[in-house]
């Protein structure tokens, strides 16, 4: 009987590692998989003397974690383009949203839908990142805001992992705005989502998470602690849509909850950023929205990493602010946009996205026990996942030691 079930050799590797420079590359190695885990990495020339079922000479492509999309709105109604073409009129993200557009527009076409139309509609948008690299993908709710629809929104999710090779993780966002039912009682529609929405999603193991969005148009940083308050209570970690528009407070919010990351922190105070430090809460930067809401104000890269803050990247895919579906092109934007490295990038796609979903201990490196999600590159360098825009060099993806089929 074979030790191994796949060994991958004639590769050039990037682990991304933590603490390892370079992305951890490794010339001329090779991976060996049993099992669907990384049972050995490392040079060719120090293998050991063993036997695998089946061997693969990748030829000197490229290998590195597969990419972890961390931050995604996948299941959605509808559309927004009406909206972008009127913020290059003028129009503002804020104004749009306090005149019924926005988050709400998305919001009746995500309740008009079906499941079943909501779930034909993303799986599309889940095709294209797999295609991008992407084996672990997470997706909020929070185009329903009410018990049936963000229930609904869930479940598509958790059936589009079902249906795929892909990893799927879910998020209640049901805090991302006040629904049009509760407009002069926010604080009623937080009572429900605090006593109501999180108790049945935790009941029917719907989200992996709760998330919510602090910020003037959307909820203070009182409402979102005692949804922070309700999901602890039902043994859910918590994300926070933080400081995007203006400083609210989020990061110092995320950070006193522990939170798993706190996203976007355009004006994240450095205050936040030191909280977030200290927490051990990762930041996810989204350069997709960032871009389409044509901002100015940066989140404060310096600082996040003058106190080792974990610096996650992701797409936001979603219709309003961030039609975003390459995690690939965020990459490549927060480069451009932000002046990350693109070592800083992959590690934001891999290893540090796996931390801001709680799976850094499961994947985001190749490295011995972690799952073997590999993909490979027709790349000579692996800077180049952060260079070339509007290609696809992706050649093969493994999830969990399988190849999975990119048509």
């Amino acid at each position: 009987m074979a030790d191994w079930d796949l060994l991958l050799t004639d590769a050039h590797i990037a682990t991304m590692r933590r603490g390892a420079a370079n992305y951890g590359a490794i010339e001329d190695g090779a991976i060996a998989i049993a099992g669907g885990s990384i049972a050995w990495v490392g040079e060719s020339a120090r293998m050991p003397n063993r036997t695998a079922a089946r061997t693969r000479s990748l030829a000197g492509q490229w290998l590195t974690p597969a990419l972890i999309d961390c931050h995604t709105h996948l299941v959605f109604g509808g559309d927004r383009s009406a909206e972008f073409e009127q913020r290059l009129h003028g129009a503002s993200y804020e104004g749009i949203a306090r005149a019924g557009g926005g988050i709400l527009s998305t919001v009746r076409a995500t309740r008009a839908a079906s499941a079943d139309e909501l779930f034909d509609s993303a799986r599309v948008r889940l095709g294209m990142l797999a295609r991008d690299g992407v084996a672990t993908v997470e997706i909020k709710s929070g185009y329903g805001l009410d018990l049936d629809n963000e229930m609904k929104m869930l479940q598509v999710a958790r059936r589009l992992g079902d249906a795929s090779d892909l990893t799927v993780r879910t998020s209640l966002l049901a805090a991302h705005t006040v629904p049009p039912e509760f407009t002069t009682n926010a604080d009623a529609y937080i009572a429900l989502v605090c006593d109501d929405l999180i108790p049945a999603v935790a009941k029917h193991g719907l989200a992996d998470a709760v998330d919510a969005y602090c910020e003037t148009i959307a909820f203070n940083t009182e409402q979102v602690s005692r949804v922070f308050a309700a999901a602890k209570s039902s043994g859910l970690p918590v994300k926070l849509h933080a400081d995007q528009l203006s400083d609210s407070g989020g990061a110092e919010l995320a950070a006193r909850f522990a939170a798993l990351s706190a996203d976007h922190l355009e004006y994240a105070s450095n205050s936040g950023v030191q909280a977030m430090g200290k927490a051990g809460t990762a930041a996810v930067l989204l350069p997709g929205a960032f871009l389409t809401l044509q901002e100015t104000q940066q989140p404060p890269i310096d600082e996040l990493r003058r106190l080792d803050v974990p610096i996650a990247i992701a797409s936001d895919c979603n219709p309003g602010t961030s039609p975003l579906c390459s995690v690939r092109e965020a990459m490549a934007l927060a480069c451009r946009l932000f002046r990350l490295t693109p070592e800083e990038c992959l590690a934001g796609a891999t290893r540090e996205a796996a931390l801001a979903l709680g799976l850094d201990g499961d994947r985001g490196t190749l490295e011995v026990g972690k799952r073997a999600d590999v993909a490979i590159w027709d790349i000579m360098h692996p800077r180049e996942l952060s260079y070339w825009l509007g290609i696809r060099p992706l050649a093969g993806l493994l999830i969990a030691g399988l190849d999975v089929s990119l048509n």
